[in-house]
């Protein structure tokens, strides 16, 4: 792979490091601040959070108006500087503030790391392009998260975001030195995400995004308490099934090159009746923690290729206004993280995590109905 996916990868890494790894260090941190609780800094997470979603909604078209990589490259300079801030912090609400600095870099971010993606893939290998720059997923929930758990306890907490500064840093300045990033479609005219909602047949394909995210992200977050308080099993059996979903994720990379060969319409069919039998088979399997085990291992396979046809169905919507059309998908994603554990919660609270792992099956759902009627049109043109 090319020096530019290499580099779309790591972005995300980084990315994706910082907004997981506050939650296993969170009670180092809350030790350095007198009358904190880890609850308390866990509240830099959701304004992180918060605060990503509202720069992919308001700001993720400046890709389409001064380029991705230039946009990308500013974005990564400004997470450099957050996170140092977040390293530095002498107070709490100072790391909760560069949290949330870091939420507005990281929402101009990945919507132009989406876009960039796009750009220089070439042509018939989009998928397997896009499966590799998502590995990058894989590596901070499976590496990131542990290095920083590392450098907490060898080091301390500060030296994992002085370490994700200085990778955010550099790779800042590695975007500024590659060159020839694929032709900009961006147009004279000034995109936004309110213009991007006109483009025919976005509706469907945002309306697939939300059941989908919140299908996975309501799931997700209900697992470690069900194995941990429901299943009473111990909590490195609960980071074993995170471990395993990642592996599952990012193994599936390489699948990519099927639904450029196969055509996505018929993957978009296979992928998400697939991953609605992997929710079933955890409602079924609630109560069997190594079936569970093994299911998470399908249930990454299948969340990365779904997110791949999502992904790629909307890149292609509109070139012109891509930016824009991802900082959609990437607003979207991040409000589902908060409508997932909401709405899925009384859910588990009063029915379980059966009754969660159902309601993400019907989820998917729509996505499988959308595949199936695309399959359609597409056969109805051949006859």
């Amino acid at each position: 792979m090319s020096r530019h996916l290499l580099l779309l990868t790591a972005a995300i890494a980084v990315i994706g490091a910082n907004s997981l790894a506050l939650s296993p260090i969170a009670a180092a941190v809350a030790g350095a601040f007198p009358g904190r609780s880890a609850a308390d800094v866990m509240t830099a997470t959701a304004l992180y959070g918060l605060a990503t979603a509202g720069s992919a909604l308001l700001l993720a078209s400046m890709s389409d108006r001064i380029g991705a990589e230039h946009a990308l490259g500013r974005a990564l300079l400004l997470l450099a500087v957050s996170l140092g801030f977040a390293a530095l912090s002498p107070a709490l609400w100072v790391l909760i503030a560069a949290q949330a600095l870091a939420g507005l870099a990281a929402g101009v971010a990945l919507p132009a790391i989406y876009t960039l993606t796009a750009q220089v893939a070439a042509k018939g290998r989009e998928s397997e392009t896009l499966s590799f720059v998502l590995v990058g997923w894989t590596l901070s929930l499976v590496v990131g998260v542990g290095l920083a758990a590392l450098l907490a306890d060898l080091l301390h907490w500060r030296a994992v975001f002085s370490v994700l500064a200085l990778a955010a840093a550099g790779l800042a300045l590695g975007i500024s030195r590659c060159r020839d990033w694929g032709t900009r479609a961006g147009g004279e005219e000034p995109s936004s995400c309110l213009k991007a909602l006109r483009i025919p047949g976005i509706h469907a394909v945002l309306l697939n995004v939300a059941a989908y995210m919140t299908a996975f992200y309501g799931l997700y977050t209900y697992l470690g308490p069900h194995l941990g308080e429901v299943l009473q099993l111990p909590a490195t059996f609960a980071g074993l099934a995170i471990a395993v979903y990642g592996l599952g994720f990012g193994v599936a990379a390489p699948l990519g090159r099927l639904v450029d060969r196969y055509g996505a319409t018929a993957a978009a069919c296979v992928t998400f009746a697939g991953l609605m039998l992997m929710y079933l088979g955890m409602a079924v399997s609630a109560a069997l923690p190594l079936a569970l085990l093994t299911l998470c291992l399908g249930w990454g396979v299948g969340n990365h290729l779904g997110l791949n046809l999502l992904m790629r169905q909307l890149a292609e919507l509109d070139p012109m206004q891509r930016g824009a059309v991802m900082g959609l998908y990437s607003a979207i994603t991040y409000l589902c993280v908060f409508a997932g554990a909401l709405l899925y919660r009384p859910i588990f609270t009063h029915f379980g995590f059966a009754a969660c792992a159902w309601a993400s099956a019907m989820l998917v759902l729509p996505a499988l109905g959308w595949a199936l009627g695309q399959w359609r049109r597409k056969q109805a043109a051949l006859e």
